[in-house]
């Protein structure tokens, strides 16, 4: 879900540059199963095992988020723009779906499941057995479900490379999303990318670094857009939590840092609109301030 990280019993573990220190790698523990109410039919549809699922991505990665098995909770459809992507799929003929840091690429499937064509969707991680996985999650093979699932590293200009934001507004040709071998491709040509949970894995430096990198993947027509849903804050700075035994330290920013960072920083100013929406939620009775966000090509 995000750039690798280092683990051992006796250091913190890392996911992006946020570290969580634990006494030691705590077990999995299916007690922390649950699933949100507005998901459970799309789960119920979609699911195939999911305790051994997450078994397994623990062996491969011990992150918190495994463990609590957030990766379940589906978000793009609560983002305010999802109606938009999905009229995006229907109406533009070119239109491509990039889900970023996307573990098993839960909210790829949901916005399929939901008529955005599967062809046209990318989902992307740097752990290449989290894709792999997906397939079993989902009962599904690479012939049953067409979309594309592309490791990379995003931090690595070889997979992508920062360029300008696209000034083309004239349709791009239809890709063949199936011989995809990095995201350099499509500069100029994304029409919709979500990158849930996925920035407050980073400190400051490299969220912009990551902003400037997706922005020159967006199409320049309007209507294209990014959108997402991270750990917020009222003012910038950084975030310390305690989650089931693990202590977090992060960076975060503020819905009008946030504004500010994509409106005049990685576009022109006034060429978006920016929309943020902050938040508390409750998670396993942790109580934190999360931020819904989306920036639209106007």
């Amino acid at each position: 879900m995000m750039e690798g990280a280092a683990v051992h019993d006796d250091s913190p573990t890392l996911s992006g540059n946020v570290a969580f220190k634990t006494p030691s790698i705590p077990p999995a523990d299916t007690s922390l199963y649950s699933l949100p109410s507005e998901v459970v039919d799309f789960f119920k549809a979609q699911i195939g095992y999911i305790l051994e699922v997450q078994a397994k991505a623990y062996k491969i990665a011990p992150y918190s988020w495994i463990r609590a098995f957030m990766f379940l909770h589906v978000k793009i459809s609560s983002n305010p723009v999802y109606e938009h992507i999905l009229k995006l799929g229907r109406e533009r003929t070119d239109a491509v779906l990039l889900d970023i840091g996307c573990c098993f690429g839960v909210d790829a499937r949901k916005a399929a499941a939901d008529g955005f064509p599967a062809k046209n969707i990318i989902a992307s991680d740097i752990h290449k057995e989290f894709l792999q996985l997906s397939h079993e999650l989902f009962k599904t093979t690479p012939a049953s479900y067409p979309g594309c699932l592309l490791s990379g590293d995003v931090f690595n200009p070889a997979f992508l490379s920062i360029v300008e934001p696209s000034d083309d507004v004239s349709p791009a040709p239809v890709t063949d999303l199936s011989s995809l071998k990095s995201l350099n491709a499509l500069h100029g040509r994304i029409s919709a990318i979500n990158a849930t949970r996925f920035f407050h894995h980073f400190d400051e430096e490299k969220q912009f670094y990551l902003a400037r990198a997706l922005a020159g993947l967006l199409s320049a027509q309007p209507g294209s857009v990014i959108c997402g849903y991270q750990v917020g804050i009222l003012e910038k700075g950084i975030v310390f939590a305690n989650r089931k035994g693990s202590e977090c330290q992060s960076f975060s920013h503020s819905p009008e840092s946030w504004s500010s960072l994509w409106d005049g920083g990685v576009f022109k100013k006034g060429s978006v609109k920016v929309e943020t929406e902050l938040e508390e939620v409750t998670n396993h009775k942790t109580n934190y301030p999360v931020m819904k966000w989306s920036v639209m090509i106007l």
